[in-house]
């Protein structure tokens, strides 16, 4: 018999487009630092395992994502990391599918009646004690079967959240649990006002309690199609009894793109809210990451270096430089290395449509910010300029590169600080501070930390074309794709 009462399943996808450009596609939303300096990744996690009776966490994530997530996980006790199982998916494919393939394993290692707490990585609750409260509580309402939902009272008309039309109490207990009467997507402004000034109205959190058994049967009945392509998809993922399982992208790209609410909760007649006496917040628009920050006397918030003249109501984020704002008013204002947004407030949601455009030009900065996290460290572009690149690289004490070649650029390695191992070729050699290495066009290669201490490294590109693409892996000890 297990020895714990409920498994946290934590979802870490999506791209954050709304957050651009701090929440880029390579480090989303989950990974995104808040002013204390913790990501909503490690909050949840940290949340999660804080409940009474919490098993092992078991996190839904893209493969990219998987050692920025371990390294995340590590970090939460000194460097102790909590028991974890990781599911990879080869690229996001909506809440349904992941749930479903959650459920799929624990139903494997746990039994069909373990209690699953489904909790997405990037909302933002600071009431811990009262999350627990209500986790406890709609963990106690699964067990009886029930699919459940966490409710939170509205504080203003929002039109950005769904909304849950709340029925009768089941019970007495607390805190309340009730029937729902309907599941309303995103209203019109107009019937949001009315939602929040009649009361039994919720805002659907998108976070959920149930067992295996439950959410299976009802899956086969108001959406077979979803379980079917996840039993398939569950059938033929790598090491079932290790702690991280990997899908096959071809079998995975036939799961039904849809989402656990559309799938199943709105579809089912006994669903249950249990509404979450605390705050909470999904963070997602610059709008709600300003409100994580006190405002002066003008309404201005902001992180960094920032001075602001005839300003009022202005969020900024000034990431390694002064940002001075004159005569302005209700912007947003994010200065990062490489990237600027300047918004109003009232055009926020269309932030998305800036990463679309980038996405569109083929430029990178949709993707990635100037510094690069991998599993073996970090690399930051330094300049970049047709014919060449000049990188920062930072590789962790006992990490290695893959064995790689380029077909259309050189490499030249300057050691800055500690101990570095090349393979150039048949050749291995190491190098000290104030040596480097040539790597021609062609050349197999191979860099790695030798020493106690970081390694730092400047490389210079020079070729007709630098791009990160222009890569055979030969070999790699974090198994990505080669």
């Amino acid at each position: 018999m297990a020895s714990f009462a409920f498994v946290p399943l934590i979802l870490s996808g999506g791209a954050g487009t709304r957050l651009w450009p701090l929440s880029r596609e390579a480090t989303p939303k989950p990974f995104i630092p808040l002013p204390d300096g913790e990501t909503l990744l490690a909050r949840t996690a940290r949340r999660a395992l804080a409940v009474d009776g919490a098993g092992p966490l078991i996190t839904v994530t893209n493969r990219d994502y998987y050692f920025a997530t371990k390294d995340v996980y590590t970090a939460l006790d000194g460097g102790s990391p909590p028991d974890a199982r990781y599911l990879l998916e080869p690229f996001g494919r909506n809440t349904a599918g992941a749930v479903t393939l959650g459920a799929l394993a624990v139903a494997e290692w746990c039994g069909d009646d373990m209690p699953l707490l489904v909790l997405p990585a990037d909302h933002l609750i600071r009431r811990e004690a009262a999350f627990a409260r209500a986790a406890l509580r709609a963990v106690d309402v699964a067990r009886s079967g029930r699919l459940v939902t966490f409710g939170i009272a509205p504080t203003h008309p929002d039109t950005g959240f769904g909304y849950i039309r709340c029925g009768d109490a089941i019970d007495g207990a607390a805190p309340p649990a009730r029937r729902v009467q309907r599941f309303i997507e995103k209203p019109p402004r107009d019937d949001a006002v009315r939602y929040v000034m009649e009361g039994g109205h919720l805002w659907n959190s998108g976070m959920f309690a149930l067992t295996p058994r439950a959410l299976l049967a009802a899956l086969a009945r108001h959406a077979p199609d979803v379980l079917d392509a996840a039993r398939r998809v569950h059938a033929a993922r790598t090491s079932p009894d290790g702690p991280m399982s990997e899908y096959d992208a071809a079998l995975f790209a036939l799961m039904p793109d849809i989402s656990i609410d559309y799938a199943v909760m709105e579809r089912v007649d006994d669903a249950v809210v249990v509404e979450g006496e605390f705050d909470w917040s999904d963070v997602g628009s610059w709008q709600a990451v300003s409100e994580l920050s006190p405002a002066d006397a003008a309404g201005n918030r902001g992180r960094g270096e920032r001075v602001s003249i005839a300003t009022s109501g202005t969020y900024v984020h000034a990431d390694e430089r002064v940002v001075a704002t004159v005569g302005v008013d209700n912007l947003v204002i994010v200065d990062t290395p490489d990237a600027v947004l300047v918004a109003h407030r009232d055009h926020l949601q269309r932030v998305k449509d800036v990463v679309a455009e980038l996405k569109a030009r083929g430029h990178d900065a949709y993707k990635l910010h100037r510094t690069v996290a991998r599993p073996w460290g970090t690399y930051t572009v330094l300049q970049e300029a047709p014919g060449y690149k000049i990188k920062r690289i930072e590789v962790k004490s006992g990490a290695t590169l893959s064995l790689q070649m380029h077909h259309r650029r050189s490499e030249h390695w300057v050691v800055v600080s500690g101990s570095a191992r090349v393979t150039r070729g048949d050749d291995v050699f190491d190098l000290a501070p104030n040596e480097s290495a040539y790597i021609p066009v062609g050349m197999r290669h191979r860099l790695a930390n030798v020493g106690s201490a970081p390694l730092a490294i400047i490389e210079v590109q020079c070729g007709e074309y630098v791009g990160e693409d222009d890569i055979v892996r030969f070999d790699d000890v974090y198994g990505r794709v080669v």
